[in-house]
């Protein structure tokens, strides 16, 4: 099968890449970069933007199926960067499509499109859409995941995966940013409740795709939805975080703020980083303050039952692969 990988240089995306070619399919990666690591497995490179069209357009020529978890992460920066790589990147990938006549689609999507800033306990894929969000991330991903839903139809079948919080070996995203602000002595622990929060190992949420991609046909029962994917494993927030942090000889986060507290100081600092404004992001905001402070853990029912979605790789087996592949790192800078 060949196969088209929007975003396959990135965290997530290589590992779908691994996995489809360990299987034997063909693979073509789009991104803005070149990665060796790729060239290593023998995938054909695009380069390109979302936003481009007739890129997208050119990279899908031939495929029969697209993974398209190409998309703009992060809690700041301006809407239209957003918009542009999240709802626009999406619109020309759906109009790639139906160019090519390409009949399967799996869309990387995110839990935090349903997040209204409140607990999150056991909820299923019939969580509404919150009426107003926190951050330009989650709000343009809601509008992409609503445009893939609805585009499912008799010539395309697509799917929505929600994988939560992912991590593991190679993490750019939540490891880095927890240990450097560990490391800084700017790491607090928002309120004292223990609040529960699944998380999703990436070769989990990889191996998810890949379930998906095989169920997913014009008229098949999983086209048209969307799946929260995580480890089925909750823990309480901070447990996740001081593990994280002594996989790198880092002690546990024992100072806390009050949630009400970094909720005011996250909207202060938004308003001086804009107005002024500010380079980079704000230290915190309101967002990463109801984050850290709400539970959001899922009922994977509906993944298990259509999907046959099982995590491989459990809690503890990641944190023993996390650990090894530090390992590996530190022994090659000594």
């Amino acid at each position: 099968m060949k196969v088209l990988v929007t975003g396959g240089g990135g965290f997530l995306g290589r590992v779908i890449v691994r996995m489809l070619r360990e299987r034997g399919d063909a693979v073509r990666s789009f991104s803005r970069g070149s990665y060796p690591a790729l060239t290593a497995l023998g995938v054909e490179q695009i380069h390109g933007d979302l936003g481009d069209p007739l890129a997208v357009a050119k990279a899908a020529e031939g495929c029969e199926i697209i993974f398209h978890v190409a998309a703009k992460a992060g809690v700041w920066g301006p809407w239209n960067e957003y918009y542009q790589a999240n709802v626009i990147g999406t619109q020309n990938v759906l109009a790639a499509c139906r160019t090519h006549g390409i009949r399967k689609l799996v869309f990387t999507s995110s839990p935090s499109i349903t997040f209204a800033g409140v607990d999150q306990n056991s909820v299923n894929e019939s969580e509404p859409y919150p009426k107003k969000f926190l951050a330009h991330y989650p709000h343009t991903k809601s509008i992409a995941e609503k445009a893939v839903l609805t585009a499912n139809g008799s010539d395309l079948a697509t799917v929505a995966l929600r994988p939560h919080l992912i991590w593991g070996p190679g993490d750019p995203h939540i490891i880095p940013r927890l240990v450097d602000r560990a490391r800084a002595g700017k790491l607090r622990q928002i309120g004292r409740e223990p609040k529960l929060v699944d998380t999703t190992f990436v070769d989990n949420a990889a191996q998810a795709h890949l379930q998906a991609a095989d169920r997913l046909d014009i008229g098949s029962p999983i086209a048209g939805r969307a799946y929260y994917i995580s480890q089925g494993e909750p823990e309480p927030m901070w447990d996740f975080v001081n593990r994280v942090l002594a996989v790198h000889g880092l002690p546990p986060v024992t100072r806390s703020v009050s949630p009400w507290i970094a909720y005011l100081a996250g909207t202060v600092l938004e308003w001086i980083y804009r107005v002024l404004p500010l380079k980079g992001e704000p230290p915190i905001t309101r967002f990463v303050a109801k984050q850290l402070s709400t539970a959001h853990w899922y009922d994977l029912t509906a993944a298990k039952r259509d999907l046959g979605y099982k995590p491989r790789v459990s809690m503890a087996e990641g944190f023993r692969r996390l650990a090894s592949s530090m390992h590996r790192v530190e022994g090659k800078l000594t």
